[in-house]
């Protein structure tokens, strides 16, 4: 009998050892070392952002670890962890508490919106169409006019298929997606997939596979499937501006793949991979992207996705009632 406890007893110790290992205590000290592990083992762009500005994760955990103390309120608390998190320049990672976000939206806020709501009624008026959360409508010039502002709900063929059937006989088609923080991939890829007659390659997926920070799976590739319904023949211009990421990035991605097809206005947002959450001891949740996207040539699209032409939306033209962006992709249709 005592052989059999010499051999139990060791492997329960093991065992409880290996499960506190991850467990910390609802303290502010247990509250930071559960966060930094959780960024170490989880975040995908350790390696960018050493490159970019030489970020050091094991720095940040000896700075901030100083500045925890059992007696700091729940604010200070608050303030230590997201100032740590913004040591990460990611506009994408975000910490939810009770009473705030701690964010890093510098990727949007620092730059001009590129969007008035006040100028785009002026273009859609008030007989405009709307079918699945799209507003659309033929403007003067017969350019056909969408605006897409979130991917939040699922399309619809019919629905796709009636919009492009009443816009066909425009000379070409702008999609406005400024200011689209996303929604359902499905919806981008569906939408995206009216505009090519064949299958493309539109980009390659990574998953994180271990806690190293270089753990990650081999390129898996991303390909568009033309729709089975009615797909658009002309030329087409998507505007975009900084507020553009999640799935409507990944359709910027998509799109920007098929043929007759140019990107107007700002680099997009970016926050293109999957999400990753998880859970304080305290109950405050992490959110970041969980998988490193690419475009078709390996290039990342975390950080956001380069215009075909870089236009901004200018005072001058705002205080004539037009929209600088809008205004160019006419021409740049008609011109095509």
């Amino acid at each position: 009998m005592k052989r059999y406890l010499l051999i139990i007893i060791p492997l329960l110790f093991a065992m409880t050892s290996c499960v506190n290992e991850d467990e910390y205590d609802d303290t502010p000290n247990g509250n930071f070392e559960a966060l930094w592990h959780i960024v170490d083992e989880h975040y995908c762009f350790f390696d960018y952002k050493q490159k970019a500005y030489g970020l050091d994760w094991n720095n940040i955990y000896q700075r901030y670890s100083k500045q925890m103390d059992s007696g700091m309120t729940e604010g200070q608390e608050f303030e230590v962890l997201g100032n740590m998190l913004g040591e990460l320049r990611d506009g994408h990672v975000n910490m939810y508490s009770s009473f705030d976000v701690a964010r890093n939206w510098t990727w949007h806020e620092n730059y001009p919106s590129n969007f008035s709501d006040t100028l785009l009624n002026k273009y859609l008026g008030t007989d405009y169409r709307i079918a699945t959360g799209m507003k659309y409508r033929i403007l003067d010039d017969n350019i056909g006019y969408i605006r897409f502002a979130s991917f939040e709900n699922e399309l619809g063929s019919s629905n796709l298929d009636n919009i492009l059937s009443y816009l066909a006989t425009c000379n070409g088609l702008i999609i406005d997606i400024r200011n689209n923080t996303g929604g359902l991939i499905t919806s981008a890829e569906e939408l995206a997939a009216r505009f090519t007659n064949k299958e493309l390659l539109v980009g390659y997926m990574q998953h994180k596979t271990g806690k190293d920070h270089n753990d990650f799976s081999g390129y898996e590739e991303q390909r568009l499937k033309p729709s089975n319904g009615l797909r658009w023949q002309k030329n087409v211009v998507v505007l975009t501006n900084r507020s553009v990421f999640s799935a409507a990035n990944e359709f910027v991605k998509y799109i920007k793949c098929c043929p007759n097809v140019n990107i107007v206005g700002d680099k997009t947002g970016g926050g293109a991979g999957l999400p990753f959450s998880s859970e304080l001891p305290n109950g405050w949740s992490i959110r970041f992207s969980a998988c490193p996207m690419f475009d078709k040539n390996r290039q990342s699209t975390e950080f956001g996705i380069e215009p075909d032409y870089n236009v901004q939306l200018s005072q001058e033209d705002f205080l004539h009632g037009e929209d600088t962006i809008i205004e160019y992709a006419r021409k740049l249709i008609h011109n095509l």
